[in-house]
């Protein structure tokens, strides 16, 4: 269903037929191959963004990997060093694989990956992924409302496992609920899927309820930062913002979340659950978008725990950048981007986090939909 939504989302998505062509091994495959020859699947295939916007990225990335770093051999040039990077986050083909295809050693392919996240996540982070102002939290709002048929919402909230070999030491703790070992990704998207707040590496065994009251999301929302002062008007009350999350978040006046499924829930209470969980599904779309463009997050091996953050940070907000700049997308990508011999965990919140306020929040929306009828 998923899948479905995705496909008739309104959203440039296409199908890919690579021409064959030659072997990149060599030192010059750079020259000789990408910059010659690649056509515009190639570059989508291989860096999942188009030729424009890949030199869009170098030129942002300039200032953060300067050519007398260190880290790099002095003859690579920056664009080839972005390269190796995306190449890597795009497949996830082991540093060994990679190295003799691209014809640099597996320290390079290493230090590329390394460095190039780490300059996303300094120069392009405040560019695509920061918290809103509140002109762009209205706008967020009227996304929401006309895209999806929730209001007053300007997010949905969720989590990610990406599976990890944990050091053996730590394995108990990166072991979740359902028994595979992981590190968890709190995440909020607006109405089209971009991510606008991103919190990580927490220790798989956490649950969803436990990593927000850990997160900075939790302390802008008691900070009164993801609203204006006053708060805005709905149906006639001052009422703060809200984000959708689902049963394994805790009932907050700024987090809404289905009722609980039984034979007592009323037609309204069926309808709120209808309609948030289908706005739901935008982050649920992005997660299966982020992890099918960028397959490094569907199982890091070659990644150390030091660099975990900085790699998730990274891919987010490049999903951010194609997704801003409208880059196509494969929807054969999405093939094998959620195993199901990894099911996700799901743990519910504990009640004892619940604010009894909030249900008069979840009434407001039944009133809502109420008086907008069926659909």
């Amino acid at each position: 269903m998923l899948q479905l939504l995705i496909a008739h989302r309104r959203r440039t998505s296409c199908c890919f037929y690579p021409r064959a062509w030659p072997s990149l091994r060599g030192t010059d495959w750079w020259e000789r191959v990408v910059l010659k020859e690649f056509g515009p699947q190639d570059w989508l295939e291989k860096f999942r963004m188009s030729k424009e916007t890949f030199f869009y990225v170098c030129n942002q990335l300039r200032p953060g990997l300067a050519p007398h770093s260190a880290h790099f051999h002095p003859t690579l040039p920056l664009e080839k060093r972005v390269a190796v990077a995306l190449w890597h986050l795009a497949t996830n083909v082991e540093y060994q694989t990679l190295s003799p295809l691209l014809g640099v050693g597996p320290s390079t392919v290493q230090s590329c990956v390394r460095e190039v996240s780490y300059a996303v996540v300094l120069l392009l982070k405040p560019l695509y992924l920061r918290l809103p102002n509140e002109k762009e939290l209205e706008n967020m709002v009227r996304i929401f409302r006309t895209r999806w048929g929730f209001p007053h919402c300007i997010g949905a909230l969720d989590s990610l496992h990406i599976p990890i070999h944990p050091p053996l030491r730590l394995a108990a703790d990166y072991c979740n609920g359902q028994g595979w070992h992981s590190i968890l990704t709190q995440a909020t998207v607006d109405g089209l899927g971009q991510f606008w707040d991103v919190s990580t590496a927490f220790p798989g065994s956490m649950e969803n309820s436990a990593v927000l009251e850990s997160s900075s999301l939790w302390v802008l929302a008691k900070e009164g930062r993801l609203c204006p002062n006053p708060p805005k008007h709905f149906m006639g009350k001052a009422q703060k913002y809200v984000l959708l999350g689902d049963a394994t978040y805790p009932l907050q006046d700024w987090i809404l979340k289905p009722y609980q499924e039984d034979e007592n829930l009323t037609q309204r209470q069926l309808q709120f659950n209808y309609r948030l969980k289908r706005a739901h599904s935008v982050i649920e779309n992005a997660f299966l978008r982020l992890k099918a463009r960028w397959q490094i997050l569907l199982k890091c091996d070659d990644c150390s725990l030091e660099l975990l953050p900085t790699l998730v940070l990274a891919c987010c907000i490049l999903h951010n950048v194609c997704e801003a700049h409208d880059n196509p997308f494969n929807e054969e990508w999405l093939e094998g981007a959620e195993p199901t011999e990894l099911p996700k965990p799901c743990q519910p919140a504990p009640a004892a986090m619940e604010d009894n306020r909030a249900e008069q929040v979840r009434e407001l929306m039944c009133q809502y939909f109420e008086s907008c009828g069926e659909g």
